[in-house]
């Protein structure tokens, strides 16, 4: 026999209350993007005219085009597509080689080791040593330098970490019976249990590296080798869409600056909103990765 209690008059009250305040979040977290999407879809006169709320007005693509038709957006979309996919991938091997060491009691210096990654989260060095830094590395104008110099956040291992320590020791405990070293039981059994976890991690990395311009812009000075954010926040901060396109400025016959603004926003978001529901299901799961203590 299932006992089935009804919620309260006070209950059903908050419930109603909540479902009202989140709508209300989340339609003003959501009307940016619709406002920029519908403007990049406008002409520019109803941009201007300020005619632009939830829906296009005179729908058009020209902005679109405009956008496609400048080789410089496709060569920033590439190289951010290169930072991300590469640049996760590194942060994320050596987040779980920083965590997995650090969650075993049997590590000698333990505690040390504990210290010196969680002062890397308290004290940081700054932007000019850590740009001087990289300049005496010779390591400004590379590729490689926004790989490596931020492969790897404390944050992150933390959290990371802090699963690991979550998992049955007995698990490992059967695993070296059996004769198995420790790669193996970090490939074989932790990441395979791990993978809300890593994929959580993975995301925030992946926003984090897509969305990242300010060291782009300060340690890459070839053109070919910007990411598109860098790009985008010449478009919006700067306004300098006539160095980057050519006669922006003719509204009658070519598209207006802010409709081109609107649309590279856009393609610069799609990336993000296609990955996420593929990795919804483990992100949900891997919320509260750091809110066990093992």
């Amino acid at each position: 026999m299932s006992l089935h209690l009804q919620p309260s008059r006070g209950e059903k009250i908050f419930y109603k209350f909540n479902y009202i305040l989140l709508s209300i979040v989340a339609l003003g977290a959501l009307y940016p993007f619709v406002y920029v999407l519908a403007s990049s879809l406008s002409s520019p006169e109803a941009v201007a005219a300020a005619k632009v709320w939830l829906f296009p007005i005179d729908f058009t693509l020209e902005a679109y085009k405009k956008v496609a038709q400048n080789p410089q957006m496709w060569i920033g979309y590439a190289n951010s597509i290169f930072y991300t996919v590469v640049g996760t991938f590194v942060s994320v091997v050596l987040t779980i080689l920083g965590a997995y060491p650090l969650a075993k009691k049997r590590l000698r210096g333990k505690w040390l080791f504990s210290w010196m990654t969680l002062l890397t989260m308290w004290f940081n060095p700054g932007m000019i040593p850590t740009y001087l830094n990289l300049r005496d590395l010779n390591l400004l104008d590379k590729r490689i330098t926004l790989i490596i110099a931020f492969g790897c956040t404390a944050f992150y291992v933390v959290l990371l970490r802090t699963y690991f320590q979550s998992l049955p020791e007995e698990l490992e405990e059967s695993a070296k019976i059996d004769g198995a070293n420790d790669l193996v039981i970090l490939s074989k059994i932790i990441l395979p249990l791990s993978k809300p976890a890593i994929a959580t991690i993975s995301l925030y990395y992946a926003v984090q590296r897509w969305n990242s311009y300010f060291w782009a812009m300060l340690i890459l000075k070839d053109p070919n080798k910007i990411p598109l954010q860098v790009w985008l926040k010449k478009l919006i901060v700067e306004m300098n869409v006539g160095e980057e396109m050519a006669a922006v400025g003719d509204m009658a016959t070519q598209i207006s600056q802010e409709t081109v603004i609107y649309a590279t926003i856009i393609i610069a978001a799609i990336p993000m909103i296609v990955i996420y529901p593929f990795i919804q299901k483990y992100f949900e799961k891997g919320l509260m990765i750091g809110s066990v203590k093992g």
